[in-house]
């Protein structure tokens, strides 16, 4: 007979082990290349302030926020529940957190009211940590920084919401923009029928009696952060081509007809509102002079291509760190994850390609804080070397994004790992602003048009002539490729100038065995077709140690 126990079986199979804890509190700022790079570029004097921020960033309550932003997506409201048209997008408290901290912090419009040397880089190392958060929140921050310099096209407005723009107070909600702390700002380029062709763009601009305003009509097709209390919109004007400042809430406090007629179901960014407006007798004010759109908006253009590729740059950084995280914490046959070769082998990979890419867009954005103080070689080579990043960095993070969430097994597959949001992010940002192809033939036209572009990139490679061979036999292959470059070998030469460029500047500011690394696999070839397949001489210890400090 089997006697009964009145103590019940301790329930083991609850026992949980071989997990790793929650990476949260970290500090997102415990990156050399990050904090190497803002010293480097002229803005060591806010290296207290990116790591307070990193730190925020790292802390659970923030990576909370960003979860529960994507979580609870934006909801549309047409119409109120008398009948009265809104088109209002409710958003999560979460969503109105990160918000507050980004423009806070100065990450949105406040680097242009900054005379000191280095404010603009200084912007770009706050996104890099801060974004660690979550990525939607981004889209309304780099719109509202990128609208100042287009908007300083039209001095008498410029005047009126430059200083609103560059505030470091966030205040959501529509009401008069003038009598707001602080606004934001969106943008409204692309239509239906031609997507990054604007030029076949039918939304009509009628002149007024009073000079300088139009009304609108026409249909957007990806205007992101409806919300926003001023947009910047292309439409057709007498003259051709032209851009207009759109404010949704008008000078005498109503409603500008800015019909949303849906929010768009994208595959990630689902934080943030991207929405389909319609005007119809919406009232605008000309930016610049008639015909003249293109040219006037493409300074927006231009600063948000940067924070693509700073976002993406964050992207890499940040699932490099979960995955690193994770190994560090997780055994498989015998042995922690970290302690095996072909594991070290796949994140000292992963960690080259961040620390590259974090390196480059330092670099940009040290281009874009001299190119506006007047630095003409600075400005020319911001100009190619922006394309040039935009291209190849955000068509980098796809691929790794998704060896980062492969470290993580099935773990990373799951939701709650937060690595399929970050997967289903890392495309936005290669089309966003431009897709590859548009980017390759915008680098191959600016060479064309403006030899100062070659002339300074070229500058920048000679930086580093003589210290790498294979970076010098880089260099040559780049000015072969240009000679006979076509349309059709864009994508090719456009890749061979980002490798290029980026060799060059780890060559110059990383560690020996990061830089020796990098040109053995990128340049000279002794590389596979994935990630973890860099030569036998990488000293893989050295870099991640660099990469993944203990304290992190």
């Amino acid at each position: 007979m089997v006697s009964m126990s009145s103590t019940p079986a301790p329930h083991t199979t609850h026992d949980v082990t071989n997990q790793p804890p929650p990476l949260a509190p970290y500090d997102a700022s415990a990156d050399p290349a990050l904090l190497e790079g803002l010293r480097r570029e002229g803005a060591g004097w806010a290296e207290a302030g990116v790591r307070a921020l990193g730190r925020r960033a790292g802390s659970a309550e923030a990576q909370e926020w960003g979860d529960l932003a994507n979580r609870h997506e934006p909801v549309l409201r047409t119409h109120d529940r008398y009948g009265h048209r809104v088109d209002e997008v409710d958003f999560h408290p979460s969503w109105h957190a990160l918000m507050d901290v980004a423009v806070t912090a100065g990450l949105a419009g406040s680097a242009w009211a900054d005379d000191r040397p280095g404010a603009h880089v200084a912007r770009t190392a706050g996104g890099l940590v801060w974004n660690h958060t979550e990525a939607g929140h981004g889209c309304p921050v780099s719109m509202t920084y990128a609208a100042v310099p287009a908007l300083r096209h039209q001095p008498d407005l410029a005047k009126v919401y430059e200083p609103l723009l560059t505030a470091r107070e966030y205040e959501p909600g529509l009401r008069l923009p003038t009598e707001k702390r602080g606004i934001l700002a969106g943008m409204g380029m692309t239509e239906k029928q031609g997507g990054s062709d604007v030029r076949t763009n039918t939304t009509s601009a009628a002149p007024t009696a009073e000079p300088g305003v139009y009304t609108l009509r026409g249909h957007k097709w990806f205007t992101s952060a409806p919300m926003c209390d001023v947009f910047l919109v292309l439409a057709q004007a007498p003259d051709g081509l032209s851009c207009f400042l759109v404010p949704r809430v008008l000078p005498d406090g109503t409603r500008n007809p800015f019909r949303v007629q849906r929010l768009k179901d994208k595959l990630g960014n689902r934080s943030n509102a991207s929405s389909e407006p319609e005007f119809d007798g919406t009232l605008a004010w000309l930016v610049g002079p008639e015909g003249q759109g293109v040219k006037t908006i493409i300074d927006m253009v231009n600063c948000t291509r940067l924070d693509c590729v700073m976002a993406t740059a964050t992207l890499m950084r940040k699932t490099l760190v979960e995955a690193g995280h994770h190994v560090r914490h997780r055994a498989a046959f015998g042995a922690r994850l970290i302690d095996q070769p072909l594991m070290r082998g796949v994140l000292a990979d992963l960690a080259l390609e961040s620390e590259a890419a974090t390196t480059l867009t330092l670099r940009l954005a040290g281009a874009a804080d001299r190119a506006v103080r007047g630095d003409t070689g600075e400005r020319a080579f911001r100009r190619i070397a922006t394309a040039v990043g935009k291209y190849w960095v955000t068509k980098r993070g796809p691929a790794f994004t998704a060896e980062a969430l492969e470290c993580l097994g099935g773990n990373g597959y799951v939701e709650d790992s937060g690595m399929p949001r970050h997967y289903r992010e890392a495309p936005l940002l290669s089309i966003w602003e431009g897709s590859g192809n548009v980017n390759a033939l915008d680098v191959l036209r600016a060479l064309t048009r403006d030899t100062a572009t070659r002339e300074a990139y070229f500058a920048e490679l000679a930086l580093a002539r003589g210290a790498d061979a294979r970076l010098d036999a880089a260099h040559a292959r780049v000015e072969r490729l240009l000679d006979g470059a076509t349309e059709a070998r864009a994508r090719r030469v456009v890749e061979t100038m980002a490798l290029t460029l980026q060799a060059s500047l780890l060559v110059r500011h990383a560690p020996p065995a990061v830089a020796d690394a990098f040109c053995a696999s990128r340049l000279d070839g002794d590389w596979g077709h994935s990630f973890g397949t860099l030569p036998d001489s990488a000293d893989v210890t050295a870099i991640l140690d660099r990469a993944l400090p203990e304290h992190l």
